[in-house]
């Protein structure tokens, strides 16, 4: 994919010489500030193109392949989108083994609480470089829409997975429905400032995530599900059904994964494939909160735990005040309500040990 055009906007602000002052007028008639957003990464051959703004003027750079590894700072900011190689991280959909486990959920874009969130919990250093050792950090889903940060946290968790791999921890990002709504054109939740980015190039949202871009190409590579010892993480949950029908993890992520993105199936969703992206499928289900009578039974859940051979069921989706359980600790909330820009819980595991992280570091039992 190649964003190789100077968009409309860009073009006057480069010929008026009025970037600085220059407000952009939204279609509602409100006045929105001048858009820092990227770098938007291409992959064209032997080469990447990356495109950003800075102040809705467009910036660009081209590198070859065989200057890899690359940082892309942009605009004032004092960090950088870092890529390393074109190679992604593998990812299982089970681990086990003796190391510490963190998990959190609902980023949506609020990247300045999310690093004071992880930086207080150890789970990263002052500088923003992992610290967590060998051990492992699940994010179930929802890095996307409602929040101006997006860009930054994709950026964040991309060279952050490369950090732990060596030093021989792991993060696992998982698909939510916003990252799969984002890839699939349904753009309702997006910030305005990611409205904007569209429009200054001249594509819909979606196509700078595309599959010829280091992004897109990574977050296509994600799970939908993992399994960590004797937890199994989920962005929404597991529909009893799919316990009733012996239906596999492996099974569940490949084929959720084989339809991700509707526009470059062959055919149309149908089937199974069909239902594992509805209501009842891993990103939307929020049967663990809707008490017995509307969701799962107490009876339902044990028939999860047992088919995956698991414990806890560990999910996000449907927003707490703090990390909390369900069903007698059976099932962990970890949706804290990150995407209010105020709050925010991550749960820590050690053994058998389980704690809420708040936000100013302070370990509560869970």
């Amino acid at each position: 994919m190649m964003f190789s055009f100077m968009p409309k906007l860009a073009a006057k602000l480069w010929l008026s010489g009025l970037a600085l002052a220059f407000t952009v007028q939204a279609d509602a008639g409100e006045t929105l500030p001048l858009v820092d957003d990227g770098p938007y990464i291409s992959i064209e051959g032997n080469k990447l193109n990356a495109q950003w703004f800075c102040q809705s003027k467009l910036r660009s750079r081209h590198v070859s392949l065989e200057q890899l590894p690359q940082q892309f700072y942009y605009c004032d900011r004092s960090t950088a989108a870092v890529v390393e190689s074109l190679a992604v991280p593998g990812d299982a959909v089970s681990y086990q083994g003796d190391f510490k486990v963190a998990a959190i959920s609902d980023f949506h874009g609020q990247y300045d609480l999310v690093i004071k969130l992880l930086t207080n919990n150890k789970i990263i250093d002052g500088n923003g470089d992992w610290a967590f050792g060998n051990g492992h950090f699940v994010i179930t889903g929802d890095v996307f829409d409602r929040g101006d940060k997006v860009t930054e946290l994709l950026w964040f968790l991309y060279h952050l997975e490369n950090q732990a791999e060596r030093a021989g921890g792991k993060v696992h990002l998982l698909l939510g429905n916003h990252e799969v709504m984002v890839l699939n054109g349904d753009l309702r939740y997006l910030h305005p400032k990611y409205v904007e980015t569209a429009k200054l190039f001249d594509t819909p949202f979606e196509q700078l995530f595309a599959q010829d871009t280091v992004l897109g190409s990574w977050l296509r590579s994600k799970s939908v599900l993992v399994k960590v010892n004797d937890m199994l993480f989920a962005h929404g949950g597991f529909h009893p059904e799919l316990a009733k029908e012996a239906r596999s993890l492996e099974d569940i992520n490949r084929v959720f994964k084989q339809n991700l993105v509707k526009s470059e199936l062959a055919q149309p969703r149908q089937g199974w494939s069909k239902e594992l992206h509805g209501g009842k499928g891993p990103i939307w289900y929020r049967g663990y909160f809707k008490g017995e009578d509307n969701g799962a039974s107490s009876e339902e859940i044990d028939l999860l735990l047992k088919h995956f051979a698991i414990k806890h069921l560990v999910v996000g989706h449907t927003s707490q005040k703090q990390v909390e359980t369900r069903y007698q600790g059976r099932v962990i909330a970890i949706d804290s309500s990150i995407k209010k820009g105020r709050y925010g819980e991550i749960l820590l595991i050690d053994g058998k040990q389980k704690w809420r992280g708040t936000l100013a570091g302070e370990k509560v039992a869970l």
